[in-house]
């Protein structure tokens, strides 16, 4: 097997170790650091360190052992952690994150920075613990020590102290000789390998280690499957004296493994087995129990038997005499420190004669208990698999494709005249239905949360923080909360110049707040929920809120249209003007007035929009407002003169027929409709996209009202033709973009329709109106000077 098809599933555990690094490193407090946090920081740099050794990745792999090593002494207590060695502890991680996407892209690493890292790596040991890194365990595993039995009897070993922790027998199954080493090699570096032994079928590790059952699990996953290996502890159903040496099978004899099998199941599995021929001797527990097996059948005579009590991954035979030839043959003492297990004035028992064991007695006591170790063989199946998103693209696509078709089914069903069997109208119905089904389904595979977004924050807001000398608590609610995962993406930058933009404008120093009776330390709070057919996110801040008076003078100053008159709103909207910003100085945070119109332009090229909110002195909301999805909508359809459009049904409020009584016209061309009390700007659909063959009388029209960017609107029409599920194709990827228009769509009949940017169709018409103004007006002069003329 080509170990490079591994690549990229090494690459997403990768990633995902090194985000749960971040967050814990960021979570530390570092006058009380928490112990089970620090382990799974050393846990994550050391699976890291794993893969990248086997699959040759020798830059990454040795800045994580320098890192592993520093992490090992902190969690040890060798080394206090301040804020400045968590900052270069996150600057490592940003390291390795580098060097991970390097050697994704089929790159080399940077040399110099990781030579620069490294060298800050040795520098913090020396200054801190007066310690050289490479000084206790080098990158490259020791080398094995000889067997005992191979020794000069000369040569006696030294005293060795024996190590700290808990004996467990790990059992490798069908692992290659090349694995069997590394795996070997990477066990000596979580403790003492006392001995290994065994074949390519089976294979033996007696390791003496402190570290968990989990940390064991983590080194091996990197190299082999799960269902390769066994941990349990060395004295599970064993005497001390045997404890790590396995039941071997001699001249004629086979050792029949059961894994994961219950005491009433293994003792009828014995008698079937004692029907084949003769059982020797056996001995294990429920996660591992071993039957030395003397008899002339096939071992596919004894698996058929075997197959009608447990599963074939529960049962692993040894040929005869393998297990035996390899103990013999492969025996060894991994490291010095082990020899004074085995006295050296011993000799090895020959190969050729099995070991014998007492039958272990089965009682209810040890039935009772539990294995201490995890067996692998039959663990929990896996609850979700890693899945290409184009994959998932893929499927959304046709999912898309089959919604058009349903839908081109409906209108030729309805065309057809005299239609009256309900069979096909109930199979129509049924269709509908399941279609929608199979979307929602389909599109919840790519729906993430929000945490994927959020969690990245908190590093954002520690470094900002420390840039400007501020303190400032971030507190983040609804992180389950769901997106689609193309949304998520492109909605981290924007959120992150939002984001700073708070940090840097909004919140003040300790000082001026303290003066203003505010807490020193201020409040950042990221936010996210649904709200109808949106997602809701929100940037909250406790600072001095935005300035009137100073937004109103900077953009006069800059050139921009105001008056006094304004709502809060439209000048709160000014802050997105290109080259806006009412910073005193320019930082490299910000101040340069780059990024906020960006922010706005990429918000509503994602269909949605942003809002602010602000109340001086008490703080700024900023709300962006995204659909759910941007593949499948639910749209109205309304009709233009000729022309069909959708509207998305999550901005549409109600619709009615105006009456000329609650028309009125407003200075120039505008006019606004009267709505229980409210007035609201109308935007003739034909005037703004040139609709030729309109209805042109307002009070034969349809008004749809409709919300966009906060602000309501009222659209008129021609008709309403129904609600209906469209899937949503870019103009731009197929045309070019079209103001007032954000995308579009195949109707059933397979004509296009136009979907409509409520917000950008208002812009619109107001421009189009401001344009028609100066020759309104100058027909509008020309009448009044003929009416002078004749009178």
């Amino acid at each position: 097997m080509d170990i490079t098809d591994f690549y990229d599933t090494f690459f997403e555990e990768a990633e995902e170790l090194l985000a749960d690094m971040e967050r814990y490193l960021l979570e530390l407090d570092v006058d009380e650091p928490d112990t089970e946090q620090l382990n799974a920081i050393f846990r994550a740099a050391h699976s890291i360190k794993g893969g990248a050794g086997t699959f040759g990745f020798d830059v990454l792999q040795r800045t994580t052992h320098l890192f592993e090593n520093l992490l090992d002494h902190t969690r040890k207590g060798e080394l206090k952690l301040r804020r400045d060695i968590v900052d270069i502890f996150l600057e490592t991680k940003d390291m390795l994150s580098d060097q991970l996407n390097a050697y994704r892209n089929s790159d080399e690493p940077d040399q110099e920075a990781f030579e620069r890292i490294c060298e800050t790596l040795q520098r913090l040991a020396l200054e801190e613990i007066g310690q050289d890194l490479d000084g206790g365990a080098s990158a490259t595993p020791p080398p094995k020590a000889e067997p005992v039995a191979e020794a000069a009897p000369d040569k006696q070993p030294e005293e060795a102290k024996p190590a700290d922790g808990e004996q467990r027998i790990v059992t490798l199954l069908n692992v290659g000789e090349k694995d069997r080493q590394l795996l070997v090699e990477e066990l000596g570096q979580l403790g003492e390998v006392v001995s290994h032994q065994g074949d390519e079928q089976r294979y033996e590790v007696v390791l003496v280690s402190s570290d968990s059952d989990d940390d064991i699990e983590a080194v091996m996953c990197f190299i082999i499957d799960g269902d390769q290996f066994q941990i349990r502890p060395a004295a599970s159903g064993q005497s001390e004296e045997t404890a790590d040496t396995p039941l071997v099978a001699g001249e004629g004899e086979r050792v029949v493994t059961l894994l994961n099998v219950g005491e009433k199941d293994r003792q009828l599995l014995v008698e079937e087995l004692g029907q084949l021929g003769e059982v020797v001797s056996q001995q294990g527990d429920e996660a591992c129990y071993e039957v030395v097996l003397a008899s002339s059948v096939s071992n596919d005579d004894i698996e058929a038997v075997m197959g009608f009590i447990i599963d074939a991954e529960q049962l692993h035979i040894s040929p005869a005499g393998a297990a035996s030839e390899a103990a013999s043959a492969e025996k060894t003492a991994a490291t010095p420190a082990s020899v004074d297990a085995v006295k050296a004035t011993d000799t090895p028992k020959p190969a050729d004669k099995p070991v014998s064991r007492p039958t272990p007695k089965a009682t209810n006591d040890d039935a009772s208990k539990p294995a201490r170790g995890k067996a692998k063989a039959k663990g929990p199946e896996s609850s979700s698999i890693r899945v290409s998103v184009d994959k998932v693209d893929q499927i959304i696509n046709l999912v898309g494709e089959l919604i058009i078709t349903q839908s081109m089914l409906d209108q030729t069903v309805s065309e057809m005249e005299g239609v009256a069997d309900s069979a096909l109208l109930n199979g129509m119905s049924l269709l509908q239905r399941n279609a929608r089904d199979l979307q929602e389904s389909v599109m919840s595979i790519r729906m993430i949360p929000m945490d994927f977004v959020f969690s990245r924050f908190p590093r954002v807001v520690r470094e900002t923080a420390g840039k400007l000398g501020k303190e400032i608590e971030l507190v983040t609610e609804g992180e389950s909360t769901e997106l689609d995962k193309s949304l998520t993406e492109r909605i981290i930058d924007p959120l992150t110049h939002l984001v700073r933009n708070s940090l840097d404008h909004g919140i003040e120093p300790p000082d001026v707040r303290e003066a203003a009776g505010k807490p020193r330390t201020g409040k950042l709070v990221l936010s996210a929920k649904h709200q109808g057919g949106n997602i809701v996110i929100e940037v909250i801040d406790d600072g001095a809120g935005l300035n009137r008076d100073r937004l109103l003078a900077k953009a006069r100053e800059n050139g921009l249209p105001v008056s006094d008159t304004m709502s809060d709103d439209e000048v709160w909207q000014l802050i997105f003007a290109p080259g806006f910003s009412t910073a005193k100085e320019v930082t490299d945070v910000s101040g340069r007035g780059v990024g906020m119109d960006v922010v706005k332009r990429n918000i509503q090229g994602m269909g949605g929009h942003v809002l602010i909110m602000s109340q001086p002195g008490e703080g700024t909301t900023i709300r962006i407002v995204l659909p759910l999805t941007l593949a499948i909508l639910d749209g109205m359809s309304i009709k233009v003169g000729n022309e069909m459009f959708i509207l998305p049904l999550s901005a549409v409020l109600e619709s009615l027929q105006p009456a000329k009584e609650d028309l009125y016209a407003m200075a120039g061309d505008d006019v606004v409709l009267k709505v229980r009390d409210e007035y609201l700007p109308v935007v003739a659909v034909h005037e703004a996209l040139d609709v030729p063959n309109a209805k042109t009388k307002l009070t034969e029209t349809i008004a749809v009202i409709v919300q966009g960017e906060g602000r309501r609107y009222a659209l008129l029409v021609d008709d309403l033709v129904g609600q209906q599920q469209v899937v949503v194709k870019n103009l731009e990827t197929n045309y070019r973009k079209v103001p007032g228009v954000s995308a579009a769509t195949i109707l059933g009949d397979g004509s296009v329709a136009l979907i409509l940017d409520i917000t950008g169709l208002h812009r619109l018409s107001r421009a189009k109106k401001e344009k028609r103004r100066p020759e309104r007006e100058l027909q509008s002069l020309e009448a009044l000077t003929d009416k002078a003329l004749e009178t």
